[in-house]
């Protein structure tokens, strides 16, 4: 008999944060989204705060598939391949667009974070896979 997963896995823990993540996100990007654009993470090219709030409904969306799939954990893996892919394609976008960011670091920084976190979202959906093994 397979042993269950303990109640705070490592793969809980890290869809927790990474669901407080995309929602404290989204909330910032839905109610202050020039703030986001301006002294956050998002100065690229001309403010627009409708595409602001657009995004915001999709990182908002990941951030509460995440929470549904700590409870419900054969969600785990899909939700984890979606968020890993969505993070990974996010990581080309910035990458593609690393020099027009302002102030300028924030092109490296946003790369680098982002392509970091589809590394560890990868590990998560592994670990993830495994967990649900037979």
């Amino acid at each position: 008999m397979q042993p269950r997963p303990a109640k705070h896995s490592v793969v809980v823990v890290g869809i927790v944060s990474y669901a407080a993540i995309e929602l404290a996100l989204a909330l910032l990007m839905a109610f202050a989204p020039r703030t986001f654009f301006s002294e956050a993470l998002g100065g690229f090219g001309a403010y627009n705060p409708h595409y602001i709030r657009d995004v915001a409904s999709f990182q908002a969306a990941i951030g509460v598939a995440l929470l549904v799939a700590v409870g419900r954990p054969g969600w785990r893996v899909p939700v984890l391949a979606l968020t890993t892919i969505q993070f990974g394609l996010h990581s080309i976008n910035h990458l593609i667009d690393i020099g027009g960011a302002n102030p300028a670091w924030t092109g490296y920084f946003d790369f680098g974070s982002l392509a970091a976190s589809t590394v560890l979202l990868a590990w998560l959906w592994r670990t993830a896979a495994l967990e649900g093994r037979p």
